[in-house]
């Protein structure tokens, strides 16, 4: 037992830097509500300075955090693009996590003891708030049996559809309305530091909305599916058509993910929320991306879960 957690304390070494000089993004998931092996439900950690800032969290997102070597204890800054199951379900186990204290030998991790900051569209009080009341229980069992940190405990929520959320320490992050609807409100996020820029996009029809906040961004993070793969699968499983079709109307397309890439001058379009989720090989993703540079000539890359972006290289 002694080696096993030995080794374990040797795995630290493999944690993210405390600070980050340029902005890092890492797909924590990059799937959609579909149940896919080896795929996470969506997730992105935006690690600037000091910070980690988790966009969107869905269902093993704590897990996903430790496998990308960032402990949940930094994370007090969760923003929801909005409320479908697969982007916020693992929103109680992040909050839980992070306000636990970690303990291997030789390194012990503190609990969070601020406040979690929660960023979301406008629905995001009602819905954190019930999610909040599910688990009072074991809160107050925290605090008042394992005596856990009471600030750490609470929650503050921040509503904005569309201005600047976050302005610290030369962070900057902007929320900016989508279109996902019968899902509404929907938001993406923009993120500026250190002369660098991220676009995340969350789920969306294609928006010019996109095209002007993501105007020169250096990364864009986009969701996307492969409409022939998806009109293939309907054409096998005629009975699956309604569910398999439903997700065209209110999400993006490769190509046109591309042209939105294009039009907005984006120097490196990353594609993540995958339909169907392509296998890890070249050929998979060769057709996945079938079109897209006659339309995008930057690069263009297939997000995989746990894949990291360092932005050093587009210091302006």
């Amino acid at each position: 037992m002694v080696e096993h957690l030995d080794k374990l304390v040797q795995g630290q070494e493999k944690l993210q830097p405390d600070y980050h000089e340029h902005l890092k993004v890492i797909l924590l998931g990059t799937g959609s509500p579909r149940a896919v092996y080896g795929v996470a439900k969506p997730g992105v950690a935006v690690l600037a300075g000091h910070k980690v800032f988790l966009v969107d969290c869905g269902a093993g997102t704590v897990n996903q955090l430790l496998l990308a070597g960032i402990m949940p204890q930094r994370v007090s800054d969760v923003l929801f693009t909005h409320h479908h199951s697969d982007h916020n379900s693992g929103f109680f186990d992040v909050f839980i996590s992070s306000w636990r204290t970690h303990v291997v030998p030789g390194a012990v991790y503190k609990n969070r003891e601020v406040p979690m900051q929660v960023y979301g569209p406008e629905s995001t009080a009602d819905i954190i708030g019930k999610m909040e009341s599910s688990f009072a229980f074991d809160v107050n069992l925290r605090i008042h049996y394992n005596k856990s940190a009471f600030e750490g405990s609470r929650i503050v929520v921040h509503e904005c559809n569309e201005g600047v959320v976050y302005d610290q320490d030369g962070i900057r992050i902007t929320a900016f309305e989508v279109d996902h609807r019968p899902v509404y409100p929907a938001i993406a996020y923009r993120f500026d530091y250190n002369g660098q820029s991220v676009v995340i996009s969350g789920d969306t029809l294609p928006v010019d909305n996109m095209v002007k906040y993501a105007k020169d961004t250096d990364l864009l993070v986009h969701e996307a599916y492969n409409k022939e793969w998806l009109d293939a699968l309907i054409d096998m499983y005629p009975q699956e058509a309604v569910g398999l079709n439903n997700p065209a109307k209110y999400h993006t397309t490769t190509l046109e993910a591309a042209s939105i890439a294009c039009r907005a001058g984006a120097k490196h379009l990353l594609l993540t929320h995958h339909i169907p989720a392509p296998a890890r090989t070249k050929e998979a993703e060769a057709a996945y991306t079938k079109g897209m540079s006659s339309l995008y000539t930057g690069p263009i890359t297939v997000g995989r879960d746990l894949m990291e972006m360092d932005l050093a290289e587009y210091r302006r």
